[in-house]
């Protein structure tokens, strides 16, 4: 093998990992949900509000659930889902989605989107949020941030 031939090689092969590395979103934007599942991971709290993103308490998410103005996202893993989850919410899995963006083409950006997860200490719907908000230019998501704890500690409807 040339010598020539040999550098082709290796620059082909670091242009491959250049773009496996890169990832599906702009590196600001990830940047910021990787912080946030390192937060969520180490205890910490998530943020208490998101750019682009309604904030919503659980009265707030309650009253949209009872009068159905949003489709309910549960973001978390299919198995806490499985287990336990509010009434009627959609599975939304946010690891599957940050790996795969083009989950995003399955819903409507003209509909209203609630998402949760395990409360303020979950990353997953606070990323999912944020990228839907940020990235896809949805205008009507409603983050609950205090999520599943909170529904379940104000007897709201859980299946």
């Amino acid at each position: 093998m040339t010598k020539q031939w040999l550098m082709v090689m290796v620059a082909i092969t670091l242009f491959a990992a250049g773009i496996a590395i890169a990832g599906p979103y702009p590196d600001d934007l990830t940047q910021q949900f990787m912080a946030f599942k390192a937060d969520g991971e180490a205890g910490k709290e998530m943020p208490a509000t998101l750019e682009g993103v309604h904030t919503i308490t659980g009265g707030d998410a309650y009253k949209m659930w009872k009068e159905k103005k949003a489709v309910v996202l549960d973001c978390r893993p299919k198995a806490q889902y499985d287990t336990e989850k509010i009434q009627g919410a959609e599975l939304f899995i946010a690891d599957d989605f940050i790996a795969d963006p083009a989950m995003a083409e399955k819903l409507d950006k003209d509909k209203t989107y609630l998402l949760y997860c395990n409360g303020v200490k979950c990353w997953r719907s606070t990323s999912v949020a944020l990228i839907l908000a940020k990235h896809f230019g949805f205008k009507n998501i409603y983050w609950y941030r205090d999520g599943i704890n909170d529904w379940k500690k104000n007897a709201y409807p859980v299946e």
